[in-house]
């Protein structure tokens, strides 16, 4: 897969070296209030993930985030499809922004839109979707702001840092995402 640029940031291939500071990030609770992630993570385990990540199928692959940093790049975070149903043309989306410097700038809308071009026009999926902690505001608002509808909520369906939380499930149709960019 070629790299794919946005005017801020691109979105390339994970490689061997990109594992160190995810682990920084993965073991930051801060990062993951809003991830699936609830235990510590060693370098052998980020090592095994990253060893699983490679032998997915090219378009399940962890994509990196990176934005430009004057005339070099600068790691932000990552992203990914997974649950890919073929048939129905579907899959579910993931972001990760852990560089918290960056945070509120509108780096994680731009790759949003990144990802959901590339979901539409390169992948040719009909709907792609998402689940959100709903105490989430930020990323619930990053997801409305590229077109994410609101579809569902699941009761108190996770337990993390010792409470129950909703989840959010959002999606865009192929349909949606061509009306918004002749509206652009």
């Amino acid at each position: 897969m070629s790299i794919i640029y946005g005017k801020r940031v691109r979105l390339r291939g994970a490689e061997r070296s990109d594992l160190e500071q995810f682990i920084k990030w993965v073991n930051d609770p801060e990062v993951t209030a809003g991830l699936t992630l609830f235990l510590p993570m060693s370098s052998v385990d980020e090592e095994k993930w990253f060893e699983a990540a490679m032998k997915r199928p090219q378009e399940e692959k962890p994509l990196v985030i990176d934005m430009k940093d004057g005339e070099n790049w600068r790691l932000i975070g990552n992203s990914s499809y997974f649950d890919f149903d073929w048939i129905a043309r579907a899959a579910e989306v993931g972001i990760m922004i852990g560089d918290k410097t960056v945070w509120n700038q509108g780096y994680g809308t731009e790759v949003m839109s990144l990802l959901l071009r590339h979901g539409f026009e390169t992948l040719n999926l009909n709907r792609v979707y998402l689940r959100v902690y709903a105490d989430n505001k930020r990323a619930i608002r990053t997801y409305e702001k590229v077109g994410f509808v609101h579809e569902g909520r699941m009761r108190q369906s996770v337990y993390k840092h010792g409470a129950y939380n909703d989840v959010l499930y959002m999606s865009v149709l192929h349909e949606e995402w061509d009306a918004r960019k002749k509206e652009i």
